[in-house]
């Protein structure tokens, strides 16, 4: 199964997109493994969803699939992402992220393993192994977003908003 990186590879503006998203996610997914270490039950749900909901939006935001940017668009555009979505199938992009959409993103990864749960109660291997899920449940919603993304925009032939190049993202 190809990267983010590898479906936009040979597009530098795509790509360019994904190293930002990339270096958004890890940041964020630090916080998720921060939560996931901590031995108080819900936390990392709630710390789960509330990053997830600012994520998305700032993933879709580099590959101008937010609702606002798409309304920019000819209806001729506008159509041709529409149907790029209902091709790629995801309910992330074009739409105003809400909580049931985080939820419903959540449930299709599995995100947060019930073995992750249980172990954080384990002192330290345990901690380290509920951190670890929690980042690497992050890191997995995020990139599989990232290449809906940019299946999206290789579909439709989109032309993303401009970011001054910044090479020292990922």
């Amino acid at each position: 199964m190809p990267t983010a990186l590898e479906l936009a590879s040979g597009h530098a503006g795509l790509t360019a997109a994904v190293r930002r998203g990339r270096k958004i996610l890890h940041r964020r997914a630090l916080v998720a493994a921060a939560a996931g270490a901590m031995p108080v039950p819900g936390l990392d749900w709630a710390v789960d969803a509330a990053l997830l909901s600012r994520i998305i939006p700032k993933i879709n935001a580099e590959f101008g699939l937010m609702p606002d940017q798409l309304d920019r668009l000819t209806p001729h555009e506008r159509e041709r992402v529409q149907k790029a979505v209902a091709l790629v199938g995801t309910v992330l992009i074009g739409k105003f992220i809400t909580r049931d959409l985080v939820i419903k993103a959540a449930k299709m990864v599995g995100l947060r393993l019930t073995a992750g749960q249980a172990a954080r109660y384990v002192p330290m291997a345990g901690q380290l192994l509920s951190a670890m899920v929690g980042y690497s449940a992050i890191r997995y919603i995020g990139e599989e977003h990232m290449k809906d993304c940019v299946r999206v925009a290789l579909k439709a032939e989109l032309r993303l908003p401009y970011h001054p190049i910044n090479e020292d993202v990922e």
